[in-house]
């Protein structure tokens, strides 16, 4: 889909921070893009990653809204309270991070409120990298919000029993049997949160589950091969697996 559009169409769209609901009905901030039109249009939930509600997750926001999707990204650390996504990420991690109550929570609201709007067509999708990885397998394994979901390198969705806390006191692998979506998993061979035998772990469980998934692997690339403000974007992995992530959310969500 990457320059497949007509140069003689009209293009726009909106991008702006709403408030939402979310867990225990807190009302939270949320950045949204949708394209301008009347739609109906399917929906993502963009589940953004450990570093915080960034600038890069509303690039990704308004890169899925160009290609026809009404896109909301919840601020999951917003009860950590408000300032840089560097100090509020750095406050959410020194109190232990965000549980995972609290994120599937947000993540149900944010699909409702999308649903919600008269030019959706009640098809949402889920994604996320880093934590944000890990956040959408877990929500799509214990919701039925969703009709798609891809986990871009999600780390710690296979957990050593040391390694659980209060905030996640499950591993997401061992949820696997409750994935009713089919999933996209996008994974770094250089990665090693998660390593390539984690990802191997959790094909594993989905095969044994027998879940409608697909992986792709790439070698040359580590963790957060699409951020493209830093060292570790990978620009040809990252535009082969942005086209992965097109061709699926087309395929599930239209």
């Amino acid at each position: 889909m990457w320059n497949q559009f007509n140069t003689a169409d009209y293009e726009g769209q909106i991008a702006e921070t709403v408030t939402i609901s979310g867990y225990n009905g807190d009302r939270i901030n949320a950045y949204m893009a949708r394209p301008l039109g009347s739609g109906p249009y399917p929906s993502i939930v963009l589940i953004h990653h450990l570093p915080g509600w960034d600038e890069l997750y509303r690039e990704f926001a308004r890169r899925f809204a160009h290609h026809g999707y009404v896109v909301c990204s919840p601020d999951l650390f917003a009860r950590f309270g408000q300032g840089t996504p560097d100090d509020i990420a750095s406050a959410a991690r020194g109190q232990g991070g965000v549980s995972d109550d609290s994120v599937l929570a947000d993540a149900e609201d944010t699909a409702a409120f999308l649903n919600s709007l008269p030019y959706t067509n009640g098809k949402v999708g889920i994604i996320g990298s880093c934590s944000g990885g890990r956040h959408s397998y877990m929500v799509a394994c214990r919701s039925n919000a969703f009709n798609a979901v891809v986990d871009l390198w999600g780390g710690r969705v296979s957990m050593a029993p040391d390694t659980l806390t209060p905030q996640q006191p499950v591993a997401p692998i061992d949820l696997t049997e409750g994935l009713s979506t089919p999933l996209l998993g996008i994974f770094g061979n250089d990665d090693q949160a998660p390593p390539p035998h984690e990802v191997d772990e959790l094909e594993e469980a989905l095969k044994q589950h027998g879940k409608d998934y697909e992986f792709h692997r790439y070698d040359g690339a580590g963790h957060g091969f699409w951020y493209h403000d830093r060292a570790i974007y990978r620009p040809e992995q990252a535009m082969d697996s942005w086209q992965k992530v097109f061709d699926f959310f087309g395929d599930k969500l239209s």
